[in-house]
């Protein structure tokens, strides 16, 4: 028998390139982010048949859709507890079972207070999707390959977001809207039982907190089949300083340079969410009242989705190569477009190209702010620290969809909003070289 050894999980990782077990781990997360996106932006492609079938004008489709976004601001706090607490692998798979079966409840829902109660709750579950799935791949790929990896985690989303419309603008005329959140909540129930079987645990949080050597052992060498390895080897993650088994406080996400940069990714993080959820909440909306028939309506914004999970992917090398300054790109293109649509009288097909346009650069940018969102936190506390970045986010995805309905319902022109929007970016960009500067001067203590 061989004599312990002190391994360094943390050196491992970082020696290796990608390989078959990473490609799965990507794949299963893939598959669940595109069911979240399906199941959270199905309901703006399906509002306009709700609104006629049970009689909702817009501010109580505004409070439906922002309702949501506030259970997902809470669901990310509880979720990102728990899954720092318990794990990635069972938070991920209770997240995933709940919001499909409230998705399917859906189906039944005939009151306005009852679509408000579920998407309430269904928003809640769904807050943790994101942050979690984030933890658990950033946790098992070298640094130089982060956010690549969180980017195309979020490339899933916004395909299930995409294909949202086309399959509502399908299926809502013939088998009326429940139909599409009854194939939502189907699908998302039988991902739950795939992840039983599928779904590995992070091999940075096991070690972090100091649990089940057995299980980090097998990963490992599930990791590289010619690894020696043994459950009576004592592992480490020699880049992070130890924080203990059961130790968070939410000042530990503040701690060393973290001090300013956890401000402000919170901040970069609100102000795009504001942006992206007014546009994916209600672009099939406002091409509508703007005299486009409602499958035109669907498919422009879904195209603008799967657009900018493009460009949000063509950005990554560079924000793994240059860090944090490459966040600032997308943001800076965007302003322009943002105001000639806002101060402008743009119509018919000026109208939709630019906006277009515009949407993909703002999306592209929420893209980068999420890549960087998880990466300056120790493993111990790296779901709390997505989790409360997209959490406090949530601030701004729930005024973005408000924004919109009180636009709509003040007579005023709905590309005015644009205008407001265009403040977003600006202030995305200023966080971005803020964080990149602070990261770039160092400070006490390790925290990637």
């Amino acid at each position: 028998m061989t004599s312990p050894r002190t391994i360094d999980v943390a050196a491992l990782l970082e020696s290796r390139k990608l390989t078959g077990f990473n490609y799965r781990v990507i794949g299963v997360s893939l598959l669940i982010t595109f069911l979240d996106g399906f199941d959270l932006l199905m309901l703006s492609h399906t509002a306009s048949y709700m609104a006629d079938d049970i009689g909702l004008d817009k501010l109580q489709l505004g409070n439906v859709f922002s309702i949501g976004l506030f259970g997902m601001m809470l669901g990310g706090f509880f979720f990102g507890y728990l899954g720092d607490r318990i794990g990635r692998r069972p938070t991920i798979i209770l997240s995933t079972f709940s919001f499909g079966f409230l998705t399917l409840l859906f189906a039944l829902a005939s009151s306005y207070e009852a679509l408000l109660a579920l998407r309430f709750f269904n928003g809640f579950a769904l807050g943790a999707m994101l942050p979690l799935c984030w933890a658990l791949n950033i946790e098992f790929v070298p640094k130089r390959y982060r956010s690549t990896v969180v980017t195309i985690i979020m490339v899933g989303f916004s395909l299930g977001g995409a294909m949202a419309g086309p399959l509502s603008v399908w299926l809502a005329p013939r088998s009326g809207w429940q139909s599409v959140f009854v194939l939502g909540g189907v699908t998302t129930l039988a991902s739950s039982v795939l992840l039983l079987f599928t779904l590995p645990e992070s091999v940075r949080f096991l070690v972090s907190k100091q649990r089940r050597p057995e299980q980090v052992a097998r990963i490992l060498r599930r990791l590289d089949p010619g690894l020696e390895v043994a459950p009576n080897d004592r592992y480490i993650l020699g880049d992070e300083v130890d924080l203990g088994a059961y130790s968070f406080r939410i000042s530990q996400l503040f701690a060393g340079k973290l001090r300013w940069i956890t401000p402000m990714i919170w901040i970069g993080f609100g102000v795009s969410s504001m942006a992206m959820y007014f546009l994916a909440s209600w672009s099939p909306l406002v091409y509508t009242y703007a005299g486009f028939d409602r499958a035109t309506a669907s498919w422009v914004s879904s195209f603008a989705s799967f657009s900018g999970a493009m460009a949000g992917l063509a950005l990554m090398r560079f924000v793994d190569r240059k860090g944090p300054y490459a966040v600032m790109i997308y943001p800076l293109l965007s302003l322009p477009f943002l105001l000639v649509l806002g101060v402008g009288s743009l119509q018919g097909d000026a109208f939709i190209v630019l906006s277009l346009i515009g949407a993909v650069f703002v999306k592209g940018s929420h893209y980068g702010i999420t890549s960087i969102a998880g990466l300056f936190y120790p493993s111990a506390i790296r779901a709390n620290g997505a989790g409360w970045a997209a959490s406090v986010g949530k601030i701004g995805s729930i005024l973005g969809p408000l924004l919109g309905a009180y636009v709509l319902n003040s007579g005023l022109p709905v590309v005015r909003s644009f205008a407001v929007l265009a403040l977003c970016p600006a202030i995305l960009a200023l966080c971005a070289f803020a964080v990149a500067r602070i990261d770039a001067q160092g400070g006490p203590g390790k925290t990637t």
